[in-house]
């Protein structure tokens, strides 16, 4: 056994490698701000909408967590898990796992609490979620979710409220009107289509309906093909189909594309495909009272529509669906053209309180992924929370004058304007550096002389870059901001701020 705190030669000391686990981000100032932003702006409209804030942690109990229940020694597939300590009588402790989405633990929570809570229930949450998932480009074991649900109500009018509250949301978080539509379905009426083109096998009414979900990427025809025998794709794989034939196949093709024009519209041509179908006919009911309800509520045609090609959770919901996606054109840092789609979703599901208290409890609800709107909104040229900031720099002449810069940012700071002292060891070439990696809108100087005769050297950095990129336009701002000014002491913090422009409150 090697000693290796001893003189051996061939002896190592062990170093850890600097890495963090795959699929968990590291997150500097410009990330936080934007998702601080977001779920500022959204939690605001969440609150005038009569929605509680709720926190349930971020454990529970593997087996209350529904979606991934333990059929091992180690419940981890799809979470993360871990055993609790063993209880009082020495018995093993159970296994916990962190949450994998907002919505189970609410679940949760809704039949812990039911007796005591306001019914029906309204809360919102927002807060980190963990999946243990194989991580890929855009896809995280960990990232930020918020999301809106009513629990206790069966009224097609708590899934308008929440479409509605939805479209306002994403508009404060940043997208303005037109950049984002909320797309609308029923559950029923994909179950009601299923029943009179004679699907009766789980097994083809789920080929039926993954090939209605791939109407985006295959288009009609493919659609077509995918409802009948089956699909050679372009690399010679064939995928099986449902295996309806003649009108079965027309129906859903006519229904998967009624979704043109306005939601009027929309429902009536709906209604000639479905049929008579019970369970159809309930579907057309909940969704002409969810129009109704979006129309006082003020949500147009282009905000919300109805879109019966949207399939969401096969085994989850159980009536509306519905589906945010983007519609502003992004690009990555290279040019180049990216699609987000989706950035957000929901719909009722009436049985998941119903795990804890056998009794169904009617639910519906609208989650999106907070770090992928940010990521989306950044793609459009939205920074989200606008540009990033930093701190105003004092710079730091001489050891002996450093009260004065302290007093400086001192005075900015209560201002409401962030400010710090350079805190290094170098001269001031490196030190404008620094101001400028940090982004820093202005420089302090204050040698002897300035404070001596009681003035203060203010170096407009904001300026010096519009300079230094060649920007042609804003002339009369230009003119009206020196680089670099000399004014009395007094005058500092007005001079900021107008340097600023208000960024930081002012």
């Amino acid at each position: 056994m090697t000693d290796q705190t001893s003189n051996d030669p061939e002896a190592t000391t062990f170093r850890p490698q600097a890495r963090n686990p795959r699929g968990f981000a590291d997150k500097r100032a410009r990330d936080l701000r934007a998702e601080r932003a977001i779920l500022e702006a959204v939690s605001a409209v969440y609150e005038r909408y009569g929605f509680e804030a709720l926190d349930t942690g971020a454990f529970e109990y593997a087996d209350a967590l529904g979606k991934f229940l333990p059929d091992s020694d180690r419940p981890n597939e799809g979470v993360f898990a871990l055993q609790d300590d063993p209880d009082s009588e020495g018995k093993n402790g159970q296994w916990m796992a962190l949450r994998y989405d907002l919505t189970a633990p609410l679940a949760r929570f809704a039949a812990q609490n039911w007796e005591t809570l306001p019914k029906p229930f309204r809360r919102y949450a927002f807060g980190p979620v963990w999946r243990n998932e194989k991580p890929g480009p855009g896809r995280f074991r960990e990232f930020i979710q918020c999301d809106a649900d009513t629990v206790g109500s069966a009224r097609p009018e708590a899934d308008a409220e929440i479409i509605a509250m939805a479209v306002e949301g994403l508009e404060a978080a940043g997208l303005p009107r037109g950049a984002a539509v909320l797309k609308i379905n029923n559950r029923k009426l994909l179950n009601g289509l299923l029943t009179a083109a004679g699907v009766e096998t789980g097994g083809q009414k789920l080929a039926v309906l993954r090939a209605v979900d791939k109407l985006d990427r295959l288009g009609v025809e493919g659609v077509r093909l995918l409802l009948g025998e089956g699909r050679l794709d372009e690399s010679g794989a064939f995928t099986k189909g449902a295996g309806l034939v003649g009108k079965a196949v027309d129906s859903v093709v006519d229904f998967v594309q009624a979704g043109s024009g306005g939601r009027a519209a929309t429902l009536a041509k709906i209604a000639e495909v479905i049929g008579g179908s019970a369970e159809g006919d309930e579907g057309l009911e909940e969704l002409a009272k969810i129009d109704t309800a979006l129309r006082s509520l003020g949500v147009a045609d282009d905000q919300a529509l109805f879109e019966p090609s949207i399939v969401r959770g096969l085994e989850y919901y159980t009536g509306a669906v519905f589906e945010a996606e983007l519609l502003l054109s992004t690009t990555d840092d290279k040019g180049n053209k990216v699609s987000f789609g989706s950035i957000g979703g929901g719909g009722r599901y009436d049985d998941l309180v119903a795990r804890f208290t056998g009794q169904t409890t009617p639910a519906t609800g609208f989650s999106f992924g907070v770090s992928r709107l940010a990521a989306a909104l950044r793609a459009a040229g939205r920074e989200p929370g606008g540009a990033a900031r930093g701190p105003v720099v004092v710079i730091a002449f001489d050891q002996a004058h450093m009260g004065d810069y302290f007093a400086v940012a001192g005075e900015l700071r209560a201002a409401g304007i962030p400010a710090e002292v350079y805190l290094g060891t170098s001269g001031m070439r490196p030190q404008m550096k620094y101001a400028d990696r940090r982004l820093s809108p202005a420089a302090i100087m204050l040698g002897g002389d300035e404070i001596a005769a009681g003035t203060v050297t203010i170096k407009d950095l904001d300026l010096g870059r519009e300079l230094a990129a060649g920007v042609a336009d804003n002339a009369a701002w230009k003119a009206e901001r020196p680089g670099q000014q000399t004014i009395p002491r007094g005058e500092l913090v007005a001079a900021v701020r107008k340097i600023t422009s208000g960024d930081f409150g002012g």
